[in-house]
């Protein structure tokens, strides 16, 4: 059975849904994860639960979890791209590229010992933010977006 949105807020953040210093909260836990895998945990969670209940948990029923998983990154890149076209009133895919790589790297670190929970947040932070910047700089040089 699936929890309601403001427990499942709570649980990504630790304050109740609107709660004052929300965003600074989701944004300490994001970026002082100590894997890639736990910063989406705590990324957005409003989203999350929408991708999750709505796309993942679907998917999972039918295809294996690594697969539901990157599909759900590139479900959540590609209506990251329909909301850019509807704004710009053209065509562009950037996020459905940059997620789907995202997605990858995700699966891989809740397969492979990739933490780096032990490093002090300054160092996880500066860890997650690159593997973002990275995923963006590699679909961006090997012209991935289209």
């Amino acid at each position: 059975m699936a929890i309601s949105l403001g427990l499942y807020v709570k649980k990504r953040t630790g304050l109740p849904l609107g709660a004052k210093g929300s965003l600074g909260q989701m944004l300490r836990r994001a970026f002082g994860a100590g894997s890639f895998d736990r910063f989406w945990i705590h990324w957005n969670p409003i989203f999350s639960y929408y991708l999750g209940y709505r796309l993942y948990r679907p998917l999972a029923r039918y295809i294996p979890a690594a697969l539901a998983l990157w599909l759900t990154f590139v479900g959540c890149g590609a209506l990251h791209d329909a909301v850019t076209m509807l704004v710009r009133g053209s065509g562009a895919f950037l996020f459905t590229p940059w997620f789907a790589l995202m997605g990858l790297l995700v699966a891989l670190s809740k397969t492979l010992p990739l933490g780096y929970g032990a490093s002090p947040f300054w160092l996880r932070a500066l860890i997650n933010l690159t593997l973002i910047a990275l995923c963006l700089a590699l679909v961006l040089a090997l012209g991935l977006t289209f």
